[in-house]
């Protein structure tokens, strides 16, 4: 039973891959893409999903919405645990939860008009059809700031603006409760990135949807966001609202991504110390012991070496994986010099 009413909540979400090699292709070792990963999303809520390259988070986003089948841990949307339906129970539920892909240009049928392509889902779920179905086609792609006479047009005709808002508009047309923004704007020009946030944004005042929003880039994520959760390696890092995400992070790791957002203050981006990490991150197919992040950490001691710290809640609603961390919210991490430089 959800008891806290959460429309979506994660529970200790793993997805490993296994290495083969041999004559026999036999199981070498297990790639930990995702390694127990935990977090909830109310309704109406946006949670933004940050981290480097690699450390999981569209792993994370696809194995929600079981488009990749979790290795263990559980996903429920409200009260219904979802890696144990069969196909035909996630059929029924695909309606609730939609995903808008990364890629515009990979993501819609060059064969099929923008009508049809926004008209599919509708179609295949037996939600409307015949002048109820074009009425509807033709109120999304206004809802997402298209002419309806685009309709008749084909995906190669649109800017890649344009056809994020086709691909917001063919996720939305079976009035989903969750929609699952995996970098929807990373291939966009900078100009029109804040558009579609905007977008996004206007969109869910209106319908009251909520987002599972990944993302590289911070200060979108921060516009965008209520809450955010930082990866790492597979892990979850810290997570908290977006404002003390940006002006008390907990975690080393935060801190050295939020240090590299701009601050669009000269005099306070001047004295403004930068948190450069040494290293590269490690493979998850050879993760080191204890917490991941420790080899690249500034400050980590010896426990952070050999035991892994849990994902627990430091402050009310901000939770750390970090030993370093008190019960006050304060330790080693807020009071070392070379960290609390993007404090100020």
């Amino acid at each position: 039973m959800n008891e806290d009413g959460a429309l979506v909540r994660v529970v200790d979400l793993k997805k490993y891959y296994p290495l083969r090699g041999g004559i026999f292709a036999t199981v070498r070792r297990m790639v930990k893409a995702v390694d127990g990963v935990s977090f909830e999303i109310q309704r109406g809520e946006t949670l933004g999903l940050v981290g480097e390259s690699g450390c999981g988070k569209t792993t994370t986003a696809r194995a929600i919405l079981q488009l990749q089948k979790p290795t263990s841990g559980e996903v429920f949307l409200e009260d219904i645990e979802l890696t144990h339906l069969n196909s035909e129970g996630l059929r029924k539920l695909r309606t609730r939860m939609q995903i808008v892909f990364q890629d515009p240009y990979a993501s819609l049928n060059p064969r099929h008009t923008v009508d049809h392509i926004v008209a599919e889902p509708m179609v295949i779920h037996g939600i409307l059809n015949g002048s109820a179905l074009r009425a509807r086609v033709a109120e999304l792609l206004e809802l997402v700031g298209l002419d309806p006479a685009y309709g008749r047009r084909y995906p190669h005709e649109f800017s890649g603006g344009q056809r994020q808002r086709i691909m917001i508009a063919r996720a939305l047309s079976v009035k989903p409760d969750f929609l699952v923004c995996d970098e929807p704007i990373s291939a966009l020009d900078v100009s029109i990135q804040a558009q579609v946030v905007n977008l996004l944004q206007s969109l869910q005042e209106q319908l009251g949807v909520a987002y599972l929003f990944v993302a590289h880039d911070l200060s979108m994520v921060k516009h965008i966001s209520h809450r955010i959760a930082v990866m790492y390696l597979g892990r979850c890092m810290e997570l908290t609202d977006r404002n003390t995400m940006f002006d008390d992070p907990l975690h080393p790791y935060t801190q050295s991504l939020t240090s590299a957002v701009p601050i669009p203050n000269p005099k306070l981006e001047r004295k403004r110390r930068r948190i450069i990490l040494e290293g590269e991150p490690p493979s998850p197919a050879n993760p080191p012991s204890g917490c991941v992040f420790h080899t690249r950490c500034p400050i980590a001691e010896g426990i952070c070496k050999v035991e892994i710290p849990k994902f627990r809640e430091v402050t009310p609603g901000h939770l750390v994986a970090c030993h370093l961390a008190d019960a006050q919210g304060h330790s080693k991490i807020s009071t070392n010099p070379l960290l609390n430089g993007n404090k100020e």
